[in-house]
């Protein structure tokens, strides 16, 4: 059986009181690499809960990043200015497939709607 040591509290202040180099001491613990907040804290007899708090203390909370991006809602686009760019598609068959697109004028239109009964005659 391994000896530990008990302290034995005869006052009629129940809680202990750490001071702050106590305190300091046992969170730089706690801040060495590989060491873990209730390991440090069973070493020291303290709760974990404690431990913690003090490094919230003597530390600060921690930051971390955002979770959310800010973001900005745009107005959507005019209905006009979508339609003056227009496409034409006509599929004939599977091989054959004519694409107008952007603005296309009376003239363009025309000439492909011959071409179009032209071939088919």
């Amino acid at each position: 059986m391994a000896k530990s040591e008990v302290e034995m509290i005869t006052s009629e202040r129940r809680r202990r009181h750490w001071s702050r180099a106590e305190k300091e001491r046992i969170v730089a613990a706690a801040l060495e690499p590989g060491a873990t907040i209730l390991g440090v804290a069973r070493t020291f007899g303290v709760h974990g809960s404690q431990v913690f708090r003090w490094r919230q203390q003597l530390c600060g909370k921690p930051t971390s990043a955002p979770g959310f991006a800010a973001v900005t809602i745009a107005t959507e686009p005019p209905v006009a200015a979508t339609r003056t760019q227009g496409l034409i598609e006509v599929e004939l068959g599977a091989d054959t497939r004519i694409r107008i697109s952007g603005a296309a004028d009376a003239a363009t239109v025309t000439t492909v709607i011959a071409a179009l009964r032209a071939g088919n005659r």
